[in-house]
């Protein structure tokens, strides 16, 4: 079967908010522990990475059984309710919509466990927008998800990655795709200019433009709505 080139969205801080969720969850895993809980504010800064990432940055320790003993008591929490806990980005539903109306391929490609990511997806009646999910696990980094998709010639190497983060756009640019930012989430502007992605949009309609095979462009614009 010959490879496609697909829409690749993520999705933390691309098409829902988990702060709510993953905050409570990583602080349930934290107090279990007995480490400290970390606070509202500084949730964000944690949407995106691999969660074994977020756990050795919070705790500091150099110990993989305890880093994947945290990991897996987050997901306890995660796996009851805080994958529910997620709230949709205004105007993304009617953007994926749209796109696969359009008869244009989507996909997901998450660091989030790919049972989780679906559960989210069917939560809010999106799952038949995309024709695959990938979802990530411990050890696990963006790239080599999406290198795994070119290797077993899932997505071609025409596909677009579409995420909030600079790991997206990195993880984009390791394997030679196209990427677009976003300014919804929970990445900063500083943060997705940094990453130098093909275009950045600021609000979900834009993404309207790909279905027109209209390549994207960030005129400073952006810059008006006062993002972190």
């Amino acid at each position: 079967m010959p490879s496609i080139a697909f829409l690749i969205f993520d999705l933390d801080g691309t098409i829902s908010d988990p702060a709510l969720g993953l905050g409570r969850s990583i602080n349930y895993a934290l107090q279990h522990f007995g480490h400290p809980p970390i606070c509202e504010d500084q949730v964000s800064k944690f949407i995106g990475p691999p969660l074994d990432d977020t756990f050795t940055s919070i705790t500091g320790s150099a110990s993989r059984e305890h880093i994947a003993a945290l990991v897996c008591k987050y997901r306890e929490r995660y796996a009851e309710v805080g994958y529910s806990e997620n709230s949709l980005y205004s105007g993304v539903p009617e953007a994926l919509h749209s796109l696969a109306s359009s008869g244009l391929p989507l996909g997901l490609c998450t660091s989030k466990r790919g049972d989780f990511a679906e559960r989210i997806l069917r939560l809010f009646g999106l799952r038949q927008h995309f024709r695959f999910v990938s979802g990530g696990d411990i050890g696990i980094q963006k790239k080599h998800q999406l290198a795994s998709l070119l290797a077993g010639r899932v997505i071609s190497a025409s596909s677009t990655m579409i995420g909030d983060r600079g790991i997206d756009i990195h993880a984009a640019q390791a394997n030679a795709l196209r990427s677009v930012g976003v300014l919804w989430g929970h990445g900063s502007l500083a943060e997705l200019r940094a990453a130098s992605p093909g275009a950045l949009l600021e609000f979900p309609h834009e993404l309207l433009q790909l279905a027109n095979a209209v390549e994207p462009s960030f005129d400073g614009d952006a810059t008006r709505a006062g993002h972190r």
